[in-house]
Formats: C-alpha cells, sequence, structure tokens
C-alpha cells in the first residue's frame, strides 16, 4: 500500500477531509506518509476554495498511535528523517484556516494539539507516550499542551507517557465534543466544519491567525528543536526503540 493509500485526501465542497488509513497498523504514519500529510495540509493551505480541514480515521482501534518505531525511530535517530527543518514551525503552525479533528481510540496529542477544535467518541484516548522510548515529542506539544490544560494535567502527560480516556480529555477541555460510539465522530465533526465554513473566511481566518501568533510560539519552537536534538542522539534514544523491537523492558541510563 502506497502513502496515498495510507493517507487519503478529498474535499466536499468547502470542507477539505484528511484521513489516517492504516487501521491495520493502528495508523501509525511511516516517514512517507509524514511526507504526503504535508503535502495534502500544502494544498488545503493553497486552495481558495476550502474553508475547513476535517481530519479523521479509519477503524476503531486508534485514530493515531504515532510514528511506526519500526519505520520512524531508525531513520530518526540516525538523522536520515529531517523533521521540522525550519525550527520555527511545526505541523499546521502556519496554517490559518480551522482544522478539526475526529478521533476514535487511541490518538497520540501530538497531532491532536496542532489542530484548532476536537471531537472525540468515548472509546479514544490521548497520550505523548514517547519519553518511555527514550525519546521526546518534537512536534510543538510541549509548548502547545501546558496552554491548553492545566500545568499539573500536561505534567502529568508530559512525564509519565501514560493515557488518559476521553472523559477526562472533555473534563480538561482537549476534547470539544464527546459522542457515544466510534461512528459519530465523524458527523459531528463535519456538523461542526459546515457551522465554521458558513461563516466569513477572511473573518474566521484573521482570527486564528491572531491568536496563533499573538502566542509567539516560534522561539519556543526553536528551543524544542534544539533540546529534542540532544535527547534523539542519546544512548537512552537508541536503547528505547531497541527494546521495543526486542519485546524487553528498557534499560535507561540517563545518557
Amino acid at each position: 500500500m502506497s502513502a496515498t493509500d495510507d493517507f487519503l485526501y478529498e474535499k466536499q465542497g468547502p470542507i477539505a477531509i484528511m484521513t489516517f488509513n492504516r487501521a491495520d497498523r493502528s495508523n501509525c504514519f511511516t516517514p512517507e506518509m509524514i511526507d504526503r500529510l504535508y503535502e495534502c495540509f500544502d494544498d488545503f493551505n493553497e486552495d481558495p476554495d476550502l474553508r475547513v480541514a476535517v481530519f479523521a480515521s479509519t477503524g476503531d482501534k486508534a485514530w493515531c498511535a504515532g510514528g511506526d518505531l519500526d519505520a520512524m525511530i531508525p531513520v530518526i535517530t540516525s538523522g536520515e528523517f529531517k523533521i521540522n527543518e525550519d525550527p520555527t514551525k511545526r505541523v499546521y503552525s502556519d496554517i490559518y484556516k480551522p482544522i478539526i479533528t475526529a478521533v476514535n481510540g487511541f490518538a497520540t496529542l501530538e497531532l491532536i494539539l496542532g489542530a484548532d477544535m476536537c471531537v472525540a467518541s468515548k472509546n479514544a484516548s490521548f497520550a505523548l507516550g514517547e519519553v518511555r522510548w527514550g525519546m521526546i515529542a518534537a512536534g510543538g506539544s510541549h509548548i502547545r499542551l501546558p496552554r491548553a490544560v492545566p500545568w499539573n494535567i500536561s505534567m502529568e502527560l508530559l512525564l509519565t507517557g501514560r493515557p488518559i480516556d476521553a472523559q477526562r480529555a472533555y473534563e480538561v477541555g482537549l476534547v470539544n465534543r464527546l459522542v457515544d460510539k466510534p461512528e459519530d465522530a465523524l458527523p459531528v465533526a463535519m456538523e461542526l466544519a459546515k457551522i465554521v465554513a458558513e461563516n466569513a473566511p477572511l473573518a474566521v481566518q484573521t482570527s486564528k491567525e491572531i491568536a496563533v501568533r499573538a502566542w509567539e510560539h516560534e522561539k519556543a519552537f526553536v528551543l524544542e528543536n534544539a533540546l529534542f536534538q540532544r535527547v534523539r542522539t542519546s544512548e537512552d534514544a537508541q536503547e528505547g526503540p531497541r527494546s521495543y523491537i526486542e519485546k524487553r523492558p528498557a534499560v535507561f541510563k540517563g545518557r
């Protein structure tokens, strides 16, 4: 299956729908899928007829469980895969059109936090598990998460690597709409997208641009990127993925 098949992109009037389509692998992304994701978001951003994006997935086990460790970690730790080449930007960080996620099952918060609204089914859960594998989340989560939820909640997610369920995510403000059934998440997200799309596009996009730029988060992203490089090249970053592949507890040494 190609990256195009793994990551679907369609347009319904003013709404772009992007879908992780790798349910048999918990919708984990590969380097090729990341490239495809950026291509689709570039098209969404540049198409004047598109006003809102809805980011969904197939299956109900996982919206996206993060990177496919077998594919991603070796190329990241070796430096072969270039992520965050512009340290002032992260995924979606310069897109001022609204983005809504429709979440079923387990989801990495890295891609949720960069969006603007989240609809989740009650079977959803959210986590940043990188510290469990000797890595850190490098997509802006250290900046975005403490601004989205109380400090102690963000530290729990960042430092334990353990998930919180959909109800808890809704209570702390990570989720806008909570629905009972997995099949309801996308329709509710589409309803929300249609409401936004009916508004004046210049006003909507400018509202988001003011909110994003007022954060002045570019320098914070530079800091996250610099410190990520320190972790990426550590012995622990080699040990974490190795232990996962060998199905054994990791032995971290703090270096």
